[in-house]
């Protein structure tokens, strides 16, 4: 995905949990966090509390959206993703991408992988990998119109 590029429409989901959200109810109000991991990724599961701390923080000025990408097929067993996100206190809407729709849509290949809309949708900042969340703090904070939060 090239940056200033509209977010994908949120269609394919095997399933949602933590509630379902469209593309429409992320638009207009606050920017989006879309990101990506899988439950046989062991840097996603190390990034986790970061995500968490950072959803927290923000929680009233940014939307957070999971993405769950399976990386093989043991990745797609619902009950699995389901134990893990609750192991690692994921609390915001998780779309489950066994088909790979929203993956492809996103031309996305990593986890973890960090998605950030402006509050149009364009896609602002794009980064993978397990660190340099000061740098997506950075990013967000631009695109909130915050210095340093």
């Amino acid at each position: 995905m090239k940056l200033r590029a509209p977010m994908p429409e949120l269609k394919g989901a095997t399933e949602w949990i933590n509630g379902e959200v469209t593309k429409d109810d992320l638009l207009g109000d606050k920017p989006t966090l879309i990101h990506f991991w899988s439950v046989s990724c062991g840097l996603c599961k190390e990034a986790m509390p970061n995500v968490n701390e950072f959803r927290d923080r923000y929680q009233d000025d940014l939307n957070v959206v999971a993405v769950h990408m399976p990386r093989s097929e043991k990745d797609l067993d619902l009950d699995q993703i389901k134990q893990v996100a609750e192991e690692h206190g994921i609390s915001q809407p998780i779309f489950v991408d066994n088909k790979h729709e929203l993956t492809d849509a996103f031309e996305n290949q990593y986890v973890p992988a960090y998605y950030v809309f402006d509050e149009e949708g364009n896609l602002r900042h794009f980064q993978a990998g397990g660190g340099g969340m000061k740098m997506l703090e950075k990013r967000v904070n631009r695109v909130l119109g915050n210095n340093e939060k």
